[in-house]
């Protein structure tokens, strides 16, 4: 299987992990020789409530019975995706009242983009450096990381960087501007929050403007961060909600959320505005839907800033300069990339699964299921503090 997999499946790094999967179950992913390895990343933060969680399991095979793919997104009434977008709606300030059901966060972000010129009437994007929105052409066009860009140069016009956390950078929100696009908290650039009230600065400098606030929540949305999405920690709403990852349990889906006479501007002029094939699908609607209502209707979310507190108390050691992020978005920083390699590989042998982050080169991502259980998360930590143990004998 290894060699097949190297021979006939594209690879996005010249060494990934080439973990042989079996099965996984709850906080545990499990390989083809029978061993368990303790999953810290959720599928970079996509599986919400871990592998294979019942109910999510029971609304696909429940779906799955009954149709699957009809007809393109929104011509047909379906369910699950309409139920879907009216629970999403019930839990969101008023002004986000109307979905758009994708089969990606990228793919979200080019809807959101389109979305805003269309409304606003102008080109400029602002983004931020170091932002990660995605990696179709306009996602990129809006990322703030030149060297992963500059292969596939000229993208989109009209996209121009800001700082994040920079209030000077605001000034450069102008009448032009169609719409500032930032994740509530950056991801690749190593799980940075926003601080002294930017974001509702920018929210003030859009609204003087007459500019649109997207908010990307691919990463931090539906739970991660203590809140249903993390912007709901800052006191604002954007004008458009960008989410993803998470929201599927598992199962590939994006979305972009909407005033509704600002969505209605996708239907003419012209029609066909934004358009999927397979957007909205039953089955991976019933998928997110169980898992919105499973956060929505326990204390999951809630217990996530308490599951923080443990990850923060055991995550104490020279080498880990600083743990950021909030909620179970987290990521240790350590004192060199060298050290993170050396953890992330070390651990997957001790049977604990890390990742990297895109542009943090000394960060190690800790995104587990949000139902991770407390012996879990302490297990794991024990074997991040015991290689980091090693690694400081050898320095």
């Amino acid at each position: 299987m290894k060699n097949d997999f190297y021979k006939y499946q594209a690879q996005t790094t010249p060494h990934p992990l080439a973990l042989e999967i079996s099965h996984a179950n709850g906080s545990y992913i499990y390989d083809t020789s029978g061993k368990k390895h303790l999953d810290f990343v959720a599928g970079v933060s996509a599986c919400t409530l871990g592998h294979c969680h019942p109910s999510v399991v029971a609304a696909i095979k429940n779906q799955a019975e009954k149709y699957l793919h009809v007809m393109v997104y929104g011509e047909y009434i379906q369910e699950p995706a309409v139920e879907l977008a009216k629970l999403l709606a019930k839990n969101l300030p008023e002004n986000l009242d109307t979905t758009y059901l994708v089969n990606s966060g990228t793919e979200a972000i080019e809807g959101a983009l389109k979305l805003a010129r269309r409304a606003t009437g102008r080109t400029e994007i602002l983004y931020a450096k170091n932002a990660y929105h995605g990696n179709t052409m306009g996602s990129m066009s809006v990322m703030g990381f030149e060297e992963r860009k500059n292969a596939f140069k000229p993208l989109i016009p009209d996209c121009s960087p800001i700082t994040f956390n920079n209030d000077t950078d605001l000034q450069k929100i102008t009448t032009k501007t169609a719409a500032v696009i930032l994740e509530t908290i950056q991801g690749g650039a190593g799980f940075i929050q926003p601080t002294n009230n930017y974001l509702s600065k920018v929210r003030k400098c859009c609204d003087e403007m007459g500019a649109l606030l997207i908010l990307d929540e691919i990463q931090p949305g539906f739970g991660r961060t203590g809140q249903l999405f993390a912007f709901q920690h800052y006191n604002i709403a954007p004008d458009i909600l960008v989410m993803g990852k998470g929201m599927g349990g598992g199962l590939p889906i994006g979305a972009f959320t909407a005033n509704q006479a600002v969505m209605a501007l996708l239907q003419n002029n012209p029609k066909l505005g934004h358009i999927t094939t397979f957007g909205g699908n039953p089955v991976i609607a019933a998928a997110a839907l169980a898992t919105l209502k499973e956060l929505t209707e326990t204390n999951i979310i809630d217990e996530t800033l308490e599951k923080e507190k443990l990850f923060r108390k055991y995550l104490k050691h020279p080498l880990i300069k600083e743990v950021r992020g909030k909620g179970l978005m987290l990521a240790a920083i350590v004192d060199s990339s060298q050290t993170a390699n050396e953890v992330i590989l070390a651990c997957k042998e001790r049977g604990l699964i890390l990742f990297w982050l895109l542009f943090e080169e000394k960060a190690i991502r800790i995104t587990p299921p949000l139902t991770i259980q407390n012996d879990e998360i302490a297990a794991g930590c024990n074997i991040i503090i015991d290689v980091l143990n090693n690694l400081l004998t050898k320095k």
